[in-house]
């Protein structure tokens, strides 16, 4: 009731600065009424807003709510944020087991990726170690310097395709133009041969896994006279 009275006083005063003041007429307004009219109705109203605050201030006081209710209602306010709080609480410790759970099995997965994705690499290259035992074996009965480099060219072509089954990438340099992100600029040689900034060498080859650059390819690039 006491937020009515309020209101209303606001309300009577905002009506009373519209008839003083019209703000359609310059920045701050026209006078509308007379000043000391103006004074009156503001005290008017303030005194007419003081009596009816008292008024409802009495009759809210006449009111007696008995104590048992109030109790009652109290205690029910009491037994129902309880309830709240232990649901809230509940919930909270579900998320957090939830929670916690899922970070172990994250964790329990990258230690496996990394556990057998090694496994898998090795038991790739052992086939590669057992060839390169076979021609270290047999490397001394070989006179046939064409035979040893046949040899030799079938183990690198076995290791290079082991390697890029498991995902390497030779990085492609000569001929192409200069990317930094991908290769290494060693050497510059000033030609018109070739347009600016084309690779014209690879001095050490580069290698990636997929968007990964595991190292860049060092390379002479050409750049103008």
């Amino acid at each position: 009731m006491e937020y009515n009275v309020i209101e209303d006083y606001f309300l009577s005063r905002e009506v009373m600065f519209k008839k003083f003041f019209n703000k359609d007429k310059g920045p701050f307004g026209e006078l509308k009424m007379d000043e000391n009219q103006f004074a009156e109705d503001i005290k008017e109203t303030e005194e007419t807003t003081e009596d009816k605050v008292e008024e409802q201030a009495k009759e809210e006081a006449t009111v007696e709510v008995p104590d048992e209710q109030v109790e009652e209602k109290q205690e029910d306010e009491l037994e129902k944020l309880k309830s709240e709080y232990d649901t809230l609480k509940n919930q909270y410790v579900r998320l957090a087991a939830d929670f916690d759970n899922y970070r172990k099995r994250q964790a329990q997965e990258r230690e496996s990726l990394l556990k057998y994705g090694t496994v898998e690499c090795l038991t790739k290259m052992v086939e590669v170690i057992d060839n390169f035992e076979r021609a270290m074996k047999s490397i001394d009965k070989i006179d046939n310097v064409e035979k040893m480099k046949e040899n030799f060219s079938i183990l690198n072509k076995q290791f290079m395709d082991s390697l890029t089954k498991m995902g390497l990438e030779v990085i492609i340099a000569e001929g192409q133009a200069f990317d930094p992100n991908i290769h290494e600029a060693v050497m510059q040689t000033p030609t018109s041969e070739y347009p600016e900034e084309t690779i014209i060498a690879e001095l050490q080859k580069g290698y990636k896994y997929g968007d990964k650059v595991l190292r860049p390819a060092r390379v002479n690039v050409a750049v103008s006279e």
